[in-house]
């Protein structure tokens, strides 16, 4: 049946006219040719394994390790990236921060380990000086422990610089200015010489804080000076916090640190200057009660001369020829 079909079809196709029949005609029969083709029981095997899954199953465990087994090159040449990205160290070395500190906060390090340096120069330089005046003074003091006179006593002293030698010319000159009235008017005297005794102590005290005054100042205002700088630093960071748009620790941390660096020359600066500052203040304490000694003897001597008969006073130009000068 299905020959005596095509037979027709084609028969009908010959005419140009039943070439558009034929062709609509082979559309229809197509279908029907494919399906008389298939053989039956091919229809079986399909019905049967349809609804059996089981061989899916197995078949995904088996694509992970080859799934896993092709990424492996891909993860092993990811690693050397991961930690070529990894965050830089910085160096915190006390050098390198001050190096990358802000240019205020430099300069305020640069002064305040200025001031470091000024405190113990002063140190050095007043326990020479105060040692030396102290030991001069001592062997003075002991040198005119036996002196009854002026005069005696800067026999004793000649050639020897010291406080009490010019206690004792300012005794002496004020008992030559005061040649032609002295008996009438002892208490006169006593008292000018007192006076330009006081003025030579006085100096004397002056001398020896010089200095201390500097200690003060670096003792009060470094901590302050190092917390200036600090509060600058600081405010630079959250300056760059901001622009770098993170809160991260290695971003943040430097720049801390930085900044934290001021107070701590600050406090290195402070520290030794109020600590030499006290101990100064108690070796010139101690200086200037042997000064007081050495006044207080200068005076005991010139009232003793002042008592004496008019022949035997140091005063006299019969015993001393030229006046004395006085020192201070």
């Amino acid at each position: 049946m299905i020959v005596k079909q095509s037979l027709s079809v084609t028969s009908l196709m010959r005419g140009r006219p039943g070439r558009a029949l034929g062709l609509a005609l082979l559309v229809a029969v197509v279908p029907q040719l494919a399906d008389a083709q298939q053989p039956g029981p091919a229809v079986a095997p399909v019905v049967q394994t349809a609804p059996s899954p089981a061989p899916a199953v197995p078949a995904a465990p088996a694509a992970r390790p080859v799934a896993l087994a092709e990424a492996a090159p891909a993860i092993q040449t990811a690693a050397p990236a991961i930690q070529t990205t990894a965050p830089v160290t910085h160096d915190l070395s006390p050098w390198s921060m001050f190096l990358n500190a802000d240019i205020l906060v430099k300069a305020i390090m640069v002064g305040l380990a200025a001031a470091s340096v000024l405190t113990w120069t002063i140190l050095l330089a007043k326990t020479v000086e105060l040692g030396l005046a102290r030991a001069g003074l001592s062997r003075a003091l002991a040198r005119i422990a036996g002196a009854g006179t002026l005069a005696e006593a800067m026999r004793d002293l000649s050639g020897r610089r010291s406080v009490v030698e010019r206690f004792i010319a300012a005794c002496l000159d004020e008992v030559r200015l005061s040649q032609g009235n002295r008996d009438a008017h002892r208490d006169g005297i006593k008292e000018r010489a007192a006076s330009r005794i006081s003025e030579i102590v006085k100096a004397e005290g002056r001398s020896a804080r010089r200095g201390m005054g500097a200690l003060a100042t670096i003792g009060s205002i470094s901590p302050f000076v190092g917390l200036f700088g600090t509060v600058w630093g600081i405010m630079n960071s959250f300056i760059g916090i901001s622009k770098a748009q993170t809160t991260n620790l290695a971003v943040v941390a430097p720049g801390i640190a930085e900044a934290l660096l001021a107070t701590a020359i600050g406090l290195v600066a402070a520290i030794p200057a109020v600590i030499i500052y006290n101990h100064f203040a108690r070796a010139t304490r101690g200086y200037g009660d042997l000064v007081q000694r050495g006044a207080g003897a200068a005076l005991r001597m010139l009232s003793r001369d002042l008592e004496r008969p008019a022949g035997e006073r140091s005063g006299d130009p019969a015993r001393h020829g030229a006046p004395l000068r006085a020192a201070g």
